[in-house]
């Protein structure tokens, strides 16, 4: 256990396709976050901004881009990328500095103006890049990989288009409360299984759109905190950035072949719960302590393979968990009670951050409509291309 930083704020900036800089997200939520931690910027002695490829050369280097937005002071800037992770790496960047001595208060930012339809690669020729590959060889978008996890789950679970539907119905109903969220409107299974075939066996509804968006955190040491006159704030007690193992033998993005086993001992766990497991030794945790889960809901199906890859389940129970109500509000460990990406949609450097945002919320018991009652331990979880993982344990 390395030891709590404190989150003293937490802000966002609506999630939407607005068509305006990504900087503007990124400052409105700053913003956000530094009044709800009662500071001033000038307070602020590092800042850490999660990258944006879409953003030309400001997105590339985000944590002077928001520096300069908010106004030059002198803090200390570090900027990260690491796809859907950046958000979780840019945590692990400021509690690192705050534990080190470096800082007493980082502001952490991430927002995205994201492009209509599917990510693609930036340009250029890129051939020993799998993410290039993947496009230009086999034409393989990110729907095209959901679907494949999704007949992975029907062939090996037995899970069905019902299973898949049910936690879009859950996570919209939950979005249609949240007044951060892009799509704020309840929807059945019948309207899943009429919306059109995406990458079969998912339909539209099924799959997270790409949204504009931002998210930001204050966090800060400990003694700061009660310096500042929080004497119970929530804490971040453990961040998970770990790679995954030889061999690799179920396909994940963005790679279009696995692993050969044969020169390697098989691995015990898959990637993602590799990630898992990482933050909970750190935390000094298990499932089983669990109040609340934000996880990446890519899409449906995906969100039923995070319950078994969090141990909330056994694996191919991720169905029976759903459906016994395990997941939503008043069950045993509400997931996705933000709404997930079903409602809000990829905005990549935000989104970990956003989960973050959701989990303090909760813990502080400041969620409204969506507050799970007496949540005292929550975590968030996704991944990025390349073998980032990425979660994060807060504590009440």
């Amino acid at each position: 256990m390395m030891g709590d930083v404190a989150v003293l704020g937490a802000g966002m900036h609506p999630w939407g396709k607005w068509g305006r800089s990504f900087v503007e997200y990124g400052a409105t939520a700053a913003r956000a976050a530094l009044a709800d931690a009662g500071l001033d910027w000038l307070q602020v002695g590092s800042i850490v901004g999660a990258d944006t490829v879409r953003g030309g050369y400001p997105g590339y280097v985000a944590g002077a881009t928001f520096a300069r937005a908010l106004g030059w002071q002198g803090a200390r800037v570090t900027s990260v990328y690491a796809a859907c992770a950046s958000g979780a790496q840019a945590v692990y960047s400021a509690r690192a500095q705050i534990l080190a001595g470096l800082a007493d208060v980082v502001l952490v930012v991430g927002a995205d103006a994201a492009p209509k339809g599917f990510f693609r690669p930036a340009g250029g020729d890129r051939p020993d890049d799998p993410d290039w590959l993947r496009f230009r060889v086999l034409g393989a978008t990110n729907p095209t990989y959901f679907g494949l996890y999704a007949r992975r789950r029907m062939a090996v679970h037995g899970d069905t288009l019902d299973d898949f539907a049910q936690v879009k119905v859950k996570n919209a109903a939950l979005g249609a409360l949240n007044p951060n969220a892009r799509y704020r409107k309840r929807v059945t299974a019948e309207d899943v299984a009429a919306s059109p075939v995406v990458a079969d066996p998912l339909r539209l509804l099924d799959i997270c759109a790409t949204s504009d968006g931002g998210a930001a955190l204050v966090l800060s040491s400990m003694e700061f905190a009660r310096r500042h006159g929080v004497d119970r704030p929530v804490r971040i007690r453990a961040v998970s950035t770990v790679t995954p193992r030889y061999p690799n033998t179920v396909l994940d993005l963005p790679d279009i072949a696995t692993d050969p086993a044969a020169a390697a001992a098989s691995a015990t766990e898959p990637f993602r719960a590799s990630i898992a497991r990482a933050a909970y030794e750190e935390a000094g945790t298990g499932p089983e302590d669990l109040s609340v889960a934000e996880v990446y809901d890519l899409s449906t199906a995906l969100e039923l393979q995070w319950y078994e890859d969090l141990g909330l389940c056994g694996a191919g129970e991720g169905a029976k968990l759903l459906w016994d109500g395990a997941t939503a509000p008043g069950g045993r460990i509400p997931v996705n009670v933000s709404g997930g990406l079903a409602s809000f949609g990829e905005a990549v450097p935000a989104q970990a951050i956003a989960q973050v945002c959701e989990v303090t919320w909760q813990l502080r018991g400041h969620a409204g409509d969506r507050q799970v009652s007496g949540a005292r331990v929550g975590i968030t979880a996704n991944q990025g291309l390349f073998g980032h993982g990425s979660a994060v344990i807060a504590v009440r």
